[in-house]
Formats: C-alpha cells, structure tokens, sequence
C-alpha cells in the first residue's frame, strides 16, 4: 500500500507519515520500483498502534520504547501521565475560573480587563501583604465579581488580608451571601468557618438570615459563635442557647453578655435567658470562673431580670463570686430604687 493510500485509510498526513519513518518509528517495509513508500499490513497495524498511544498523551519518543523495548512495563508511565493531565486539567479549570470572573464583570474596555486580571494575579501571591495591597489599591468604579473576591475569602488564611477581603466583598454590591453560601456547607472546618464570618458582615443581605440560622447548629463552636453573634445581633432569639454557651466558655463572652441584654428586652426572652444563665450557674461542672462569667453576664440583662439571681449570688459559698455579684447589685441600687421588700446583703 502506497503512502497516500495509507494516509486516506488511517487518517495519518502523509507528513506525518514521513515523519515516522525518520524517526524510525514506522517504516515502511518496501519500496517500489519508482522508490516510493510502500507499507505491508503490518506497518499499517503499528501506524495505528502510535497513534492510539498518542491518544494516551504519550510522546513519540515515549511510544517509540513502548512498542521496541520487550522488558517495558506501562504502569508507572501510565501513572505519570495521570499525574500530568490531572495538572493539566487543574491549570486549565483555573484558566476558566479566570475567564468567567473577568466575563462577570463586564469589562467596557480591554483596561477593565487587564484591571481584574492585575487583581487576580495580586490575589495569587505567595506574599499577604501583596494581597491585601491588591485588595485595598483597587480602584474605584472597576467592578469586581462577588464570586471571584468570595472564594478569595474562602481560600485565605491571613487574618489582615481576610478582613480586607470582606470588607471589599461587601462593597462590591454583588450576591456575596449566595458566593459563600457552599462554603458554609464545606467539610473543611477553616472554610466553613470563613465563609459564615463574611456572611456574618452582611447579615441584612438577602439569605443570610437562613445560612447563618443553619450555622447555629454547625459542630465547630467558632462557627457557631459566628453565627450567634450576628444573628443575636439582628434579634433572632434562636441565638440564645449559643450565646450563653460562648459566656460559658468565655468565647467573645463580653460581646456574647452584651447580645443576650438586648434580647431580653423581650419580656418572653428575657426569662429564657435567665433560666439559661441560672442553670448553668448551678451546673457542678461550672468552676469559679465560669461562675463569675455567668455573673457578669446576668448584669447586662434589661430591668430587674437578673438582679434577684445576683442577690442571691452575693451570698454565694464562693467568695470570688459573692463579691462580683454583691458590687453588681449596689451599681444596680444606684441606677434604679431598690426593689421593696428585698433584702439587702
């Protein structure tokens, strides 16, 4: 079979043909009178065995071995070439990943577009003050994706450039809630934690109510401290119960106390509170600390909700906690009358 012959039925160029045959990869058994190129059924066969191995990405020189080398064992090169596509695969989702957050910013002009990629280039630093210059120098009227600063957000681990990233997902007016809301459902407790902290910054955007409701059930306290925080902020007394345990804890128990105030001037939640910060009191688990922290937590509590518990704290068997509740009543007698009839400690 003549070379163009060969090429028709196979599919191969005939320069590419040529090209086997220098190299020596499939060389034509004969040649006619005239010279040219002639192939027996089996040049045919090993044409077509190169090329399904170069469908497997392998090289010619790679392919050259494989089919001259009797003692050449597939496994580990199959295993590189996994390994390479897998990489290839991964630069070429990233590829794409940037295309559609340059597509989703809907550049006017080519300098819209080489703004956001100077973004995402800054973004990619090793350096953390790189990033956060990249976040904080953008400039004005240049639109910036929600998805591309949330998942920012969501992959950062500096402190610094996380709060700048917030910060600038919140000004980009964009759906930063619905950005973030997988990671809120991630198995990664650092991103789970991430994400419900930038949720927490745009508590009144719209569905941020529901995310951070479900984080109130989330396994990891920081994350449900998140949540509570905000959320109680925004008056869902549904917060309660995490609120009280971050008191007990002594996790942002300041901020925590300071949150189960304002929602107990709800006369209903107000008694939930208190039963809550009582209980734990009486909990033989709660050490001297514990206790003092509860104490303190009762005096933010609206009106006279909590002034009776501290009476009865002021002659608590613990000292350290009798006293911190005793100076917690006289400031509570100066503000307001006393309560008629209440025994003075």
């Amino acid at each position: 079979m003549l070379i163009g012959d060969v090429a028709r039925h196979s599919g191969v160029s005939t320069r590419m043909l040529r090209h086997y045959d220098a190299l020596g990869l499939v060389r034509p058994t004969g040649r006619t009178v005239g010279g040219y190129r002639e192939y027996s059924a089996e040049d045919v066969r090993r044409i077509f065995h190169v090329e399904s191995l170069r469908s497997l990405g392998l090289t010619l020189k790679q392919i050259g071995r494989a089919l001259e080398d009797p003692d050449f064992t597939p496994s580990a090169l199959v295993g590189d070439l996994i390994r390479w596509t897998e990489e290839r695969l991964e630069r070429e989702q990233e590829l794409l990943e940037r295309l559609r957050a340059v597509d989703a910013s809907a550049p006017t002009g080519w300098q819209d577009v080489l703004r956001i990629v100077e973004l995402m280039q800054g973004l990619d630093s090793t350096s953390a003050a790189r990033r956060q210059q990249a976040v904080l120098t953008r400039p004005e009227g240049v639109p910036v994706p929600a998805e591309l600063l949330a998942a920012a957000v969501l992959a950062e681990s500096d402190p610094l450039v996380a709060g700048a990233l917030r910060w600038a997902l919140a000004r980009s007016g964009g759906d930063g809630v619905a950005a973030l809301t997988a990671g809120a459902r991630s198995e990664d407790v650092d991103v789970r934690r991430r994400a419900v902290l930038a949720i927490a910054g745009t508590a009144e955007a719209p569905g941020a109510a529901a995310v951070l409701a479900d984080a109130l059930g989330d396994p990891d306290p920081t994350v449900r401290g998140h949540a509570a925080l905000a959320s109680g902020r925004r008056g869902v007394t549904a917060a309660v119960p995490v609120l009280v345990g971050m008191v007990v804890e002594g996790s942002h128990d300041v901020e925590a106390a300071e949150i189960l105030g304002t929602l107990s001037q709800d006369p209903g939640c107000a008694e939930r509170i208190l039963a809550a910060l009582t209980g734990e009191l009486a909990a033989p688990t709660a050490d001297s600390a514990t206790r003092i922290r509860l104490t303190q937590a009762l005096v933010e509590l609206s009106g006279d909700t909590g002034r009776e518990a501290l009476r009865r704290l002021a002659r608590d068997d613990d000292r350290a906690v009798a006293l911190v509740a005793s100076a917690f009543v006289a400031v509570l007698d100066e503000r307001s009358p006393e309560v008629p009839g209440a025994e003075v400690p």
